[in-house]
């Protein structure tokens, strides 16, 4: 079925294009964003229960963009609630022209940005999906997930728990402008399963995640991610402490995705660029990885959490190939950046709702694949680790620092696995270093975005990253 636009924003419509053509009168440049994205999430586990009707993306408001002189504010509302648009008009006017007027009465060092040009472009989509998580069925969702909860508690009794997720959000959004009237629909859905077990007064944490476009209908896959968390758990159990130093490895899809997002995700959001604060900018045409390096970022680079049509500033969704066989050829750029840099931008201005401000964000973050079977590059290791499973990452984009949290390393000696495993595991290091190690890459790839992204420590969006194994060298700890 077709994820159906939101009715309520489809009724909202003409008052929008009223509110905009009325302050079209008063500035150089209006448009309005505005969302309707209703969803569900369900947490079960042991010892608690959880259903709500909020997700990291559920709201419903709008957004109006202006500019004047060179300078852009915003002003956000809620639902309309009765009011007219010449009444909604007046209150954005009022506000709007403070912040303006602030600006040049503190004498703020702000950038002179042009207004922004644009091409003329309609669209409406609606994408396919098998539920809606409006429509869902709370009830028969709550027991599946208690089922899997009890099941994955008695597979083991170092089992203290298993916990069980599921989110859900159908997101609506228009965009309204001079050149542009665009509205998309679609749904996107992630799930979880997560056992804590404990052994000889050792606690671990097994976890497993999904991800996709499309409704609840999706969650049928943790009956899987249960199974994969289960031995992952017991596995650690088992597991001995990582001796520091550096060493061959293999990375699967999940930590390649993680080095995508820390390596090249916000060292290359162009607003960085901007404010001087990404190394980037200066290796833009030169080498920072080696020829097996091929870096694609862009909501159409994949069919994810993050495949929308249209970014939060009404630009088209992108494919940007950030690095090419090792050579770093650009970033990606919201429109406001794009300006003031002078390039075109990606599709990457992202809101973490109505009420914050659009930022560069990253959408789908992948590695190319290469040529190399998994088997063919364990047998290349003399000594070393395939690394598996993604916890947590940080980047310094001034300085190409990258540190990767892997849940665990399985050891290869004299190019076999040996059965022993290692964790926690530590990856650092220095980007084209480790990059420009890359030796061998798989043809498989995979893509994960059932977590979010921050902007420093907050503007929380959806993101997703992934790629293929590979084989390079890291520092491990």
């Amino acid at each position: 079925m077709k994820a159906p636009f939101s009715a309520w924003l489809q009724a909202l419509i003409p008052d929008l294009q009223k509110l905009r053509a009325i302050l079209q009168q008063d500035y150089d440049y209006v448009s309005i964003l505005s969302t309707d994205s209703p969803g569900l999430a369900v947490r079960i586990s042991q010892h608690a229960r959880s259903i709500a009707h909020r997700t990291m993306t559920t709201e419903r408001g709008t957004v109006i963009r202006v500019a004047k002189d060179g300078l852009y504010a915003e002003y956000a509302f809620n639902d309309p609630a009765g009011r007219t648009p010449e009444e909604i008009a007046a209150e954005a006017r009022t506000e709007l022209s403070a912040q303006l007027a602030l600006l040049k009465a503190v004498n703020a060092d702000v950038y002179d940005t042009p207004v922004l040009t644009e091409e003329p472009w309609e669209v409406f989509t609606e994408k396919e999906t098998g539920q809606l998580p409006e429509e869902a069925d709370l009830a028969a969702l709550v027991a599946q997930f208690a089922g899997l909860s009890d099941r994955g508690k008695a597979l083991s009794e170092d089992h203290l728990d298993c916990m069980v997720t599921g989110q859900s959000t159908h997101i609506s959004k228009v965009f309204l402008s001079d050149e542009k009237f665009l509205r998309q629909s679609y749904v996107y859905s992630e799930g979880s399963v997560g056992i804590i077990a404990m052994r000889d007064g050792a606690n671990k944490y097994g976890y497993q995640s999904l991800s996709g476009l499309g409704g609840p209908e999706l969650f049928a896959g943790l009956e899987e991610c249960l199974d994969k968390a289960a031995a992952q758990v017991q596995t650690l159990l088992s597991a001995e402490r990582m001796v520091p130093g550096e060493y061959d490895v293999i990375t699967s899809p999940e930590v390649t995705g993680l080095i995508a997002h820390e390596a090249f995700g916000h060292g290359v959001e162009m607003d960085m660029f901007v404010k001087n604060r990404a190394m980037g900018k200066d290796y833009i045409g030169k080498r920072v990885g080696s020829d097996l390096v091929t870096m694609h970022e862009g909501a159409l680079c994949a069919d994810n959490v993050t495949s929308y049509v249209f970014d939060d500033e009404g630009t088209p969704a992108g494919d940007v190939t950030e690095i090419k066989n090792g050579i770093l050829q650009t970033g990606i750029c919201d429109a406001l950046s794009a300006l003031r840099l002078g390039i075109a931008p990606t599709g990457n201005g992202k809101r973490e709702n109505f009420e914050h401000k659009a930022y560069t964000r990253m959408t789908n973050t992948l590695f190319d694949s290469g040529t190399d079977s998994l088997d063919d590059m364990i047998a290349s290791i003399g000594y070393g680790f395939l690394l598996e499973g993604m916890e947590s990452g940080m980047e310094d984009p001034k300085h190409w620092g990258i540190q990767c949290i892997v849940q665990m390393g399985r050891e290869i000696k004299d190019g076999k696995l040996t059965g022993r495993v290692f964790a926690p595991v530590i990856m650092t290091g220095y980007v084209p270093d480790l990059l420009g190690s890359i030796s061998m890459a798989s043809p498989h790839r995979e893509v994960f975005g059932a977590g979010g992204c921050g902007k420093g420590y907050k503007e929380w969006v959806k993101v997703s990253d992934g790629g293929p194994y590979l084989k390079t060298k890291a520092r491990l700890g």
